[in-house]
């Protein structure tokens, strides 16, 4: 979990929003089955994309105030944001393929 940095209410505005390179949330809870499939699979891209995207994981037990601003109702629901705004999003356990192809578009640079 060390390219992958836990996201709070306080700190979301700050890691999410002001980040210079395009930002994975994935938004969780520890109860949540599903979210315990992709987890390991956010981790993955984490370490596969270090230094063209952050990934961030929001707990949203924790930390309602930003589930509830990005209106999240079903978990995981994976956001991807990129200056400051969500450009583009996934609900569900999705493979790593497909969650990698939503992101892809996203990035800077690509090698």
């Amino acid at each position: 979990m060390n390219n992958v940095v836990v996201g709070t209410d306080s700190n979301f505005q700050q890691e999410v929003l002001q980040s210079q390179t395009p930002v994975l949330v994935d938004f969780w809870a520890p109860w949540c089955g599903p979210c315990r499939m992709v987890g390991p699979v956010v981790e993955e891209i984490a370490n596969d994309l270090v230094g063209k995207l952050k990934v961030v994981k929001v707990n949203t037990d924790e930390n309602y105030g930003v589930a509830s601003q990005y209106g999240i109702m079903s978990i995981p629901t994976l956001g991807i944001f990129k200056g400051g705004k969500l450009v583009d999003s996934v609900i569900g356990a999705v493979p790593k393929s497909h969650l990698v192809s939503k992101i892809q578009p996203h990035l800077t640079s690509v090698n």
